[in-house]
């Protein structure tokens, strides 16, 4: 895989501050991955592709929608947010010539989470949050936390968000609720 042309590619289709934000997620990624001995490789391309589809309209987010595979619920379709990871994956597959369903499905849930999350996925979810280039009230204590306990990050990045999103009237995904139950219910059994 030639991640020059991929990041090339990425810096026509994105924005300046998303373009960063990618680079920073991939450079997560790939330590997220190292340390906890997951495929560097699927790591960087799920992390550089991530985002690919965030700068498109709604309107082109659900015309590549059309006719394929992904399935999408209603609150994914109404809000524009959530379409981008679905669609992304479609973008990854159709215009980048990924088939590593692993990358596939970490860019498909990078946004909601999914209660069933592989290693993968957490490790896009979580650099999506922690990238250097993100700024939030508590990110250092979810970034040093992402190098002890995986999931124990991530459910400490999801409440923050789920907190986020209720002080805005936001609606919150129902899959987030049920990524972060999940990772509870686990962590209560070890």
């Amino acid at each position: 895989m030639d991640y020059a042309i991929i990041r090339q590619r990425l810096k026509q289709m994105l924005d300046y501050n998303r373009y960063q934000h990618t680079l920073g997620v991939e450079e997560t990624a790939v330590k997220l991955a190292e340390h906890y001995g997951a495929s560097v490789e699927q790591a960087r391309l799920a992390g550089l592709l991530h985002d690919c589809a965030k700068c498109l309209s709604k309107f082109n987010l659900l015309r590549r929608l059309e006719g394929s595979d992904i399935v999408v619920d209603e609150m994914e379709k109404e809000v524009e947010p959530l379409l981008h990871g679905p669609v992304g994956a479609i973008i990854a597959r159709e215009d980048f010539g990924i088939q590593d369903p692993a990358v596939l499905r970490a860019i498909r849930y990078h946004t909601t989470g999914a209660p069933d999350m592989t290693l993968l996925d957490k490790i896009i979810y979580l650099a999506d949050y922690i990238e250097p280039g993100r700024d939030c009230p508590g990110i250092e204590e979810v970034r040093k936390l992402a190098f002890v306990n995986l999931d124990q990050a991530i459910i400490l990045a999801c409440g923050r968000t789920i907190i986020y999103e209720i002080n805005r009237n936001n609606r919150i995904h129902l899959r987030t609720v049920e990524m972060r139950n999940a990772l509870l219910r686990r962590g209560e059994r070890r």
